[in-house]
């Protein structure tokens, strides 16, 4: 049986939609993630068991959890009975949930990464750092992080590129990402193989752009360290 590719044309609009509605979800999600990855990884690495225990159940909960599974408690649960029952307001579009559930999902990863990368560092740079005059904050600032992101860069890369291709799985609730595209594609005209092939090559399009960014700042970072 022949691909019939005329249906992309006639459906271009959900798939450019899609292809962009992708992007943004990553996006969001990555920026948020870093910044709660960030928080949670220092979290565990303090002394204080008010700090540690909270950040070690939010970790084991969200990388313990299907993330299909936290996208639908967060779409027709958590966020409905924060908007309906404590702010009587009417919830927000489904992309809404996309964001929170894989901006949370991406933060447990990522505070995983964070707290690798900083205790990796040899702990002489940050007694050398608080000798100096250096508060513990200035010290984790200006010495400790940016030299635990040059080795915490690769893990990172890989993190953001399986955050791109889960967030397909915010089809469920009805996002309009390329994957739920090629489903409606697909539903509509009744051909399989053209929609599903476009949104592979689509996926394929922005991993590879991803990967090789990545590729270039650790290529950037280690000629930096060699120059230095």
């Amino acid at each position: 049986m022949p691909i019939d590719w005329s249906v992309l044309v006639e459906y271009k609009d959900y798939f450019i939609r899609g292809f962009w509605t992708t992007i943004e979800l990553t996006t969001v999600a990555v920026l948020v993630g870093m910044v709660i990855g960030l928080i949670l990884g220092l979290m565990r690495l303090s002394r204080s068991r008010w700090l540690i225990i909270p950040a070690q159940l939010y970790v084991d909960i969200f990388r313990g959890t299907p993330l299909l599974l936290q996208i639908l408690a967060i779409h027709f649960a958590v966020i409905p009975t924060i908007c309906e029952e404590l702010l009587g307001v009417k919830p927000p579009e489904a992309i809404v949930s996309g964001f929170v559930a894989l901006s949370l999902n991406a933060g447990a990863y990522i505070a995983e990464i964070f707290r690798g990368g900083i205790q990796s560092i040899e702990k002489g740079q940050m007694e050398a750092a608080r000798s100096l005059g250096m508060t513990y904050g200035q010290a984790m600032r200006h010495v400790i992080l940016p030299q635990a992101f040059k080795r915490m860069l690769p893990p990172l890369g890989n993190e953001f590129i399986a955050l791109l291709k889960d967030s397909s799985l915010v089809t469920i609730i009805a996002v309009n990402d390329i994957t739920y595209a090629a489903f409606t594609t697909a539903k509509n005209t009744f051909e399989r193989w053209a929609p599903y092939i476009a949104s592979a090559a689509l996926y394929f399009i922005l991993t590879y752009v991803l990967s090789r960014i990545v590729f270039f700042l650790e290529n950037r970072y280690r000629t930096d360290r060699q120059e230095g």
